[in-house]
């Protein structure tokens, strides 16, 4: 039996030990997580009967293993429950609210409603030149904003910056009005000073010019269309949050002789003969060794780093200097929201029908609002009488913000949306928050030198780097679960470079295909 030791439980990590259990008997696996739950930044929060999803988490994806995956571990099956909250197909609701005990679906079907709210107003998700938009901003500012546009087209940038690479696919006005101040919010960098590489992970073919096709291909008689991953309507979503899979299959590695360990924190590892020989933790106070075979890491690659000894000095300063954006997420119970459906969808109590909505003005902190009554109403104790939503706010470990008390962080985050009309004083009823590090790998600072720190990893032939912060890459979760599988066939056999993993999110277009 090969002793694997994976690091980190959440869904780079649970997929990687679940597929290498799943496929053969030869492995021993134990998995190292630091904190006490699974599913790491999809793991789902829950407080006094409400459950929160940390950053929120679509389930799509065009990687067809990734869609099996989850379909095999939390099927869609049962009644229609609450379909009718975001797609407004016909479905009596239960009046008495969700019922875990009777309601028998597993995975929900959601529309998505995602939009901006700029100056007291909505737009459309990604921004589309429709009435709506014009009427919102003018005659005038969109004249202005159709002839930057232009002017992107002729004159093209060079993309050695986000900043740049967002002009070219959208024009200056609208960079400036949508993109220039929520990427300094979410950064703490302006984008000029930030990689194109973070565009074309995230972003990638999503433009002006995308938005139109997918406009035209939806009036035309097209059978198949390709979606931009921003763009597409419909997504699954488990009825209890994204950690509902992640706890599922953690219980499947459990059944199958793998050993989830939990509060424990790797500090250290030995190596000899260019292998990772094992790996040291802290539980409960208590420093212990386990021995490795095999090496499965998702843990941030600059604390990696730094817990392997003899690591040239040009190697560590790489990984100390790779950047990290933390984040706070303040949960408010309210009574009601100020703002009301004018969409053509249909909610319960009326509310706006949007998953989240991103907050581009720069004159509060705020950046994402999540309703998560929206993503299932059984993230909501009494969905038919109140309304549960998330603030994201994006900080450093350490500021003034993250150090700020539950208390502080409660009269801010409910200021803010008094200011700007969302709630009104006295609708807040309860609040939570959660603190999450390193949730946002960074594109700048040392991050143009990376390459030479993969290639210095790479030389332990026993260790696999997969997920987001195993790569330091800003993998959507479909991204970081297909690291793993890649990572596990190269340990079957199957595959015969390592390099392929890190491939993976590199591709310069990202498309749903969906049948029309």
């Amino acid at each position: 039996m090969k002793k694997v030791i994976v690091i980190g439980a959440g869904p780079a990590g649970i997929t990687a030990a679940y597929e290498l259990l799943k496929n053969s008997k030869n492995y021993e696996v134990a998995v190292l997580e630091e904190s006490d739950a699974v599913g790491g930044i999809s793991r789902t929060v829950q407080y006094n009967g409400n459950r929160m999803d940390i950053g929120g988490h679509r389930f799509f994806s065009k990687d067809e293993e990734v869609v099996q995956w989850w379909n095999n571990l939390m099927p869609l099956q049962g009644k229609p429950s609450f379909d009718d909250i975001l797609t407004g197909r016909e479905f009596e609701l239960n009046p008495k609210g969700p019922n875990p005990e009777t309601d028998d679906i597993v995975m929900l079907k959601r529309r998505r409603v995602s939009r901006i709210f700029y100056r007291h107003k909505f737009f459309d998700y990604p921004v589309k030149m429709n009435f709506n938009t014009i009427m919102n901003m003018g005659v005038f500012t969109t004249f202005v904003a159709g002839l930057s546009y232009l002017w992107s087209v002729i004159r093209k940038l060079q993309e050695n910056s986000l900043e740049n690479f967002y002009i070219n696919r959208f024009g200056r006005k609208l960079y400036s009005m949508f993109f220039e101040g929520y990427t300094e919010k979410l950064w703490g960098r302006h984008p000029r000073n930030i990689s194109a590489d973070w565009g074309a992970q995230r972003v990638k073919g999503l433009s002006i010019t995308a938005i139109i096709k997918d406009i035209l291909s939806k009036i035309l008689p097209v059978k198949n269309r390709d979606v931009e991953t921003s763009l597409i309507e419909e997504f699954s979503y488990p009825k209890f949050g994204p950690g509902q899979l992640w706890e599922t299959a953690a219980e499947k590695i459990e059944d199958m002789g793998g050993n989830i360990i939990k509060n424990a924190k790797v500090i250290a590892f030995e190596t000899a003969d260019n292998k990772i020989s094992s790996v040291i933790y802290m539980k409960e106070g208590k420093k212990i060794k386990k021995e490795a075979d095999i090496v499965i890491s998702s843990m941030p690659l600059k604390d990696l780093t730094a817990g392997i000894k003899d690591a040239p000095q040009d190697i560590s300063t790489i990984a100390e200097g790779l950047p990290y954006r933390d984040f706070v997420t303040v949960g408010l119970l309210l009574s009601k929201l100020n703002m009301k459906n004018k969409t053509k969808f249909k909610t319960l109590n009326n509310i706006v029908p949007d998953c989240w909505i991103y907050v581009q003005d720069t004159g509060v902190k705020l950046g994402r609002i999540q309703i998560f009554n929206n993503w299932s109403p059984y993230l909501v104790a009494k969905p038919e009488e109140k309304v549960w939503i998330g603030l994201e706010y994006f900080c450093k470990e350490g500021d003034k913000y993250w150090n700020m008390s539950d208390e502080e962080w409660q009269k801010f985050a409910a200021g803010e949306l008094v200011k700007m009309d969302v709630i009104s004083a006295g609708d807040v009823e309860d609040s939570h928050v959660e603190r999450v590090k390193k949730a946002y790998p960074a594109y700048f600072d040392t991050y143009k030198d990376i390459d030479k720190l993969i290639n210095w990893l790479n030389g332990f032939k026993n260790l696999y780097c997969v997920g987001r912060n195993g790569q330091h890459r800003y993998n959507n979760m479909d991204h970081s679960m297909a690291t793993a599988f890649v990572a596990v066939n190269h340990i079957l056999g199957r595959t015969k470079d390592k390099k392929s993993i890190w491939a993976v999110n590199t591709e310069k277009s990202y498309h749903e295909t969906k049948e029309k």
